[in-house]
């Protein structure tokens, strides 16, 4: 038996198990990343899609996705290759690269006006060792490396990637433990303890998509974008009403399709609330 460490969950393992999030293993009394090297998805894409509004902007990245993840949101863009049965059918489909490989190809897309990789599509921090392998050669090529995570990580994976992360996009998808806990099985304080440490070492902006029903009273818009907005650098210094955030539009998916998509009016309003609190404040999917 051996207990997984990056996130909460803590599972604890047998030879040959994998972990609730499908994307990491016991081998050999060890839990490794199950997923190593194993691309479901690559697409060159504009850096504002991630979404990063304020990092190189108009500039494209070149977007690699594995498969797995640690939440269990039922709303999920991604589920083929987060956390239905599929995903395991994506495990067996998925092309295996090296590092090496992979960075080669973002440099051969510099002339189309790349700027490194950004892991996204499921959950990178899940697979944080092909994360580290890959920004550890794209950092000296002058290239940058990008996360698209739910941020759900002990600070020690963290402390590992943050020397060698360019930016991040975090979803701070709420900010009541009900619904992490009921509705994602996730863990607010965790991500939250991630954010803080996250903006001392790199760029990072945040996105709340809002759920009809779950996480649009104003009052908790409120209470995130004023937490945000108290988030301090390494230095002790405030910069939290600098940092940006994403309020995105939902629409019905995968498990969650008793819901109506967000009125466009209600994603204008909390975004009004959150910039009572933050400079920079996007809306998305209106």
């Amino acid at each position: 038996m051996a207990t997984c460490q990056v996130c909460f969950r803590h599972c604890r393992l047998s030879e040959g198990a994998l972990g609730f999030c499908g994307g990491r293993i016991c081998q050999d009394g060890a839990v490794t990343g199950y997923n190593y090297g194993k691309i479901t998805s690559l697409s060159l894409d504009p850096i504002e899609k991630k979404p990063l509004s304020r990092f190189y902007p108009g500039s494209l990245i070149l977007s690699a996705g594995s498969f797995g993840c640690n939440l269990r949101c039922p709303f999920c863009q991604n589920y083929e290759i987060s956390w239905s049965d599929m995903a395991m059918q994506y495990a067996g489909k998925a092309e295996s690269v090296t590092p090496e490989q992979l960075v080669q190809i973002a440099e051969r897309q510099k002339e189309k006006g790349n700027i490194g990789i950004a892991f996204t599509y499921n959950e990178p921090l899940i697979g944080y060792e092909f994360v580290l392998d890959c920004a550890r050669l794209l950092q000296p090529k002058g290239l940058k490396t990008v996360l698209v995570t739910n941020g759900t990580a002990e600070l020690h994976v963290l402390e590992k990637l943050l020397p060698y992360i360019d930016a991040m996009n975090i979803d701070l998808k709420g900010f009541t433990d009900h619904y992490y806990n009921k509705v994602l099985g996730g863990n607010r304080r965790q991500v939250m303890d991630f954010i803080r440490e996250a903006v001392k070492g790199c760029h990072v902006e945040l996105t709340c998509l809002i759920v009809p029903g779950e996480n649009d009273s104003e009052s908790e818009m409120d209470e995130l974008s004023g937490w945000a907005s108290s988030l301090t650098d390494g230095a002790g210094r405030l910069i939290g009403p600098d940092i940006p955030l994403h309020v995105s539009r939902f629409f019905p998916r995968f498990h969650m399709t008793d819901r109506r998509p967000t009125p466009v009016q209600t994603v204008y309003h909390l975004a009004e609330i959150a910039r009572r609190h933050l400079r920079y404040v996007y809306t998305g999917n209106c």
